[in-house]
């Protein structure tokens, strides 16, 4: 405006010298480490928690396959190790950043089996190596946690569970010989049975987890949902138990309860069957009673075994198979509803008069 006079406020000579603009940044840099170092704070307490986690996880389930265990040779084996299948899906959903609680698991479990010992090393190395080389084969071929495709069960069936369970059972099973805890007479019952127990528990118990990490209940508008959900648990608990220690030898009953799951509910229905059958018929194994009464030992775990196998592969492949179609079916029914909208867009919009010739 005319008549006033503009004054400037003098300006700080050193905001202008290059010490100055050289302390601000030093500053900023300064700034920025200290967020580093905050994150990386933040994220080793976040990765110590879910170690703990793990560890802890481990050996609760560990304290639940010891309740049913077998002595052969004087070492402790489980017709059904649960921790392996803990310990996989814990490398599948957290990363390998995990794997030092499973080897904490470990360490624990032994811990209560009895005194611990300097070749117990190598065990708890070999429990450790299984579940992380089984995670990364499972990785090298595209392997999906939903398991809503055919391959990916076929993948947790050989790579998971039959491959990757070799580390464990041999690794332990040759520094169980070499220490000289186990006579080199029991090397094959005791690696096969390790073997077995710990593939089992990556076949029933991982995908148990893996669905339960993603399971939705039946909406409460669909009450036919609800009913036959209930029918399910009814017929699964009165019927298993019977056919595990029935003398008539009724194994047979439980796969038409899986079936039935498989197709009606796919993996959520799947499998809790798949885990009832494997507990009731080890609980029955081991009591010998029903159809594995008047049995020798080795009969005994190759019925368990091959039923407990059986079983899991129903439910897992089929309820893959069922999920892998309803996606393909949906998403052609998707690209219907395309095509019908884009030929809609395209269509004159009202008929025509034709020209009479």
């Amino acid at each position: 405006m005319a008549g006033v006079e503009r004054t400037e406020e003098p300006r700080d000579p050193s905001s202008r010298s290059p010490h100055a603009r050289g302390d601000r940044r030093g500053d900023r840099r300064g700034d920025r480490r200290a967020d580093r170092r905050a994150d990386r704070v933040r994220r080793l307490r976040a990765d110590a928690v879910w170690i703990l986690a793990v560890a802890a996880a481990y050996w609760a389930v560990g304290q639940l396959g010891l309740l049913r265990q077998v002595v052969i040779e004087g070492t402790v084996i489980t017709p059904l190790w649960p921790p392996t299948g803990v310990a996989l899906s814990s490398l599948l959903l957290l990363g390998l950043r995990v794997w030092p609680g499973i080897a904490l698991g470990v360490l624990l479990s032994i811990a209560t089996i009895g005194p611990l010992r300097l070749t117990d090393l190598g065990i708890i190395a070999g429990n450790t190596l299984a579940p992380v080389c089984a995670c990364l084969l499972l990785r090298t071929v595209g392997f999906r946690i939903a398991l809503d495709r055919l391959r990916d069960g076929v993948a947790l069936v050989f790579l998971g569970a039959l491959a990757g369970m070799l580390i464990s059972a041999t690794t332990g099973t040759a520094v169980m010989v070499l220490s000289g805890r186990l006579p080199p007479e029991g090397l094959w019952p005791t690696w096969s049975a390790w073997w077995t127990g710990d593939a089992m528990g990556v076949l029933i118990v991982t995908p148990l987890i893996l669905v339960l990490r993603r399971a939705r209940l039946p909406l409460p508008r669909d009450p036919r949902r609800w009913a036959e959900a209930a029918a399910l648990t009814v017929a699964a608990v009165a019927v298993i138990p019977w056919a595990t220690r029935s003398p008539l030898c009724l194994l047979f009953l439980v796969f038409p309860l899986l079936v039935w799951a498989a197709l009606r509910f796919q993996l959520a229905g799947a499998a809790p069957c798949a885990l009832l059958v494997s507990v009731l018929a080890i609980s029955a194994a081991i009591d010998r009673v029903g159809p594995f009464a008047h049995h020798t030992f080795v009969e005994v775990m190759v019925s368990l075994q091959a039923l407990n196998g059986s079983a899991a592969l129903t439910a897992l492949l089929l309820a893959a198979i069922v999920t892998e179609q309803r996606n393909i079916r949906h998403k052609v029914e998707q690209a219907c509803l395309e095509l019908a909208e884009v030929v809609a867009r395209l269509a004159p919009s009202g008929p025509k008069d034709r020209p009479r010739g």
